[in-house]
């Protein structure tokens, strides 16, 4: 029987966790953040405060996947302390819109702003954002240590151009005039803020689907959460200083392409080209992420009987999940040519996040099921600290829920369509 190979070292596990949480966001979610706080001081804090939300979150699934280093990551913990049903509804989200969306919609801004920093027409886009996902597919066909190498290379070019980023904020520029405007108040302000700040510190969990391919993943696959979330941490704080430094807090919060308009503040129109750059590389990088890890989930399910038999099967040369590699990738290009994956996300973005609050809710199960089993990798401040990470999970459903009633609506019947697909599997067994 062909198994997983462990070919990825703590290196490319920590490349793979900066690389699965840097896609576009950091390059946009700054003039929102700025907008509802317009405080300089707040603004920093809001992304203080989501970052420690992200650091508790890489603790909590590096005890998960200490505890169950299987391909999978959340799919497993779901399935193991909840049940079958609930680790099938995540798995159905993710494939159905949540993974796939996201590599139809990363690869079309990987096109366009690929296309605008060679001076291309827009009519190749379609063509570019398919080509790219043809191409990150046959890499992760071949074997998963190709595509851990170009995670790694892309990953390492997207912190150099965020480091050209922070540099030139930081170091190259005249702050800009203090601003005026009142601050928003602290409570409601900051709570605001904080749901984009944690859709764009979000991403790290998906490392842990690949743990059978990490070596010695009890020890390597904590250490590289916590390192990755905590070089992100660092890397968003010093970016927001520097969009505050050059623009302002106003210039910042009325922006709607920050980073563009601080590299064309200080360098014009080479500036505008280099964070083009910066863009096309950094979604280019996290496509590849998406198409690496994703496939193990439905790999996962196939294995327990309820998805697709074939997509159990690994190559025997490869040993990677070929048929749901190409499965995943054909329904990208789908999504990505009818250009419906931008509603669909906005559908069940939500839903991830109720999957994401469950998981960790999940360590209190083992905790209690494991009672007198001593494990290497434990969370610091459990039971706290997981509670605090389910509440700010909680709060990100409650308000996307608030903000659009009608898109969670659709989102949760999208989510609920798995229930007679989960039944019909189930009955072939």
């Amino acid at each position: 029987m062909t198994t997983y190979a462990r070919r990825l070292g703590l290196f490319s596990g920590t490349m793979a966790v900066v690389g699965g949480i840097i896609g576009g966001g950091i390059f946009r979610t700054p003039a929102t953040v700025a907008e509802r706080l317009r405080s300089p001081g707040l603004v920093l804090l809001a992304w203080v405060i989501g970052g420690i939300v992200a650091l508790i979150g890489a603790f909590c699934f590096g005890e998960l996947g200490h505890r169950r280093p299987r391909a999978g990551g959340g799919y497993v913990y779901l399935r193991e302390t909840f049940g079958a049903l609930p680790a099938f509804l995540y798995g159905w989200t993710l494939v159905l819109v949540i993974a796939t969306g996201a590599i139809a919609a990363v690869a079309v801004t990987f096109a366009d702003y690929t296309l605008a920093l060679f001076g291309l027409p827009h009519r190749f886009s379609m063509p570019l954002a398919v080509a790219a996902i043809v191409f990150h597919t046959a890499i992760n066909y071949v074997g998963v240590r190709p595509a851990a190498i170009t995670q790694n290379i892309f990953t390492l070019l997207k912190l150099a151009a965020l480091a050209v980023l922070i540099g030139a904020g930081i170091f190259a520029a005249s702050p800009a005039a203090p601003s005026r405007a009142l601050p928003a108040p602290l409570t409601s302000g900051i709570g605001a803020a904080l749901v984009p700040i944690l859709f764009t510190y979000g991403g790290w969990q998906q490392t842990n689907f690949i743990a059978e391919e990490i070596v010695e993943p009890e020890r390597n696959l904590p250490k590289a959460l916590v390192y990755g979330v905590a070089i992100v941490v660092m890397v968003y704080l010093l970016a927001n200083i520097a969009y505050l430094r050059v623009l302002g807090v106003d210039g910042l919060a009325a922006s709607t392409a920050p980073a563009a308009d601080m590299m064309h503040s200080l360098l014009g129109a080479a500036g505008g080209k280099i964070i083009a750059a910066g863009i096309a590389v950094s979604t280019f990088g996290f496509l590849n992420l998406v198409i690496l890890v994703t496939p193990r989930v439905l790999q996962a399910m196939a294995a327990d009987g309820v998805f697709f038999r074939r997509f159990a099967v690994l190559h025997p040369t490869y040993q990677t999940p070929t048929a749901a590699i190409v499965a995943l990738a054909i329904f990208a290009v789908v999504l990505t040519l009818t250009g419906t994956f931008g509603q669909l996300v906005d559908y069940v973005t939500f839903g991830d996040w109720i999957f994401f609050g469950a998981t960790v809710a999940g360590l209190y199960v083992y905790r209690a099921r494991d009672q007198g089993i001593q494990t290497g990798f434990r969370v610091p401040g459990y039971p706290v600290t997981p509670a605090l990470f389910v509440l700010a999970a909680a709060y990100v459903v409650f308000s996307a829920v608030a903000s659009n009633p009608k898109n969670a609506a659709i989102g949760a019947g999208l989510i609920a369509l798995g229930v007679p697909a989960f039944l019909s599997w189930r009955s072939r067994l």
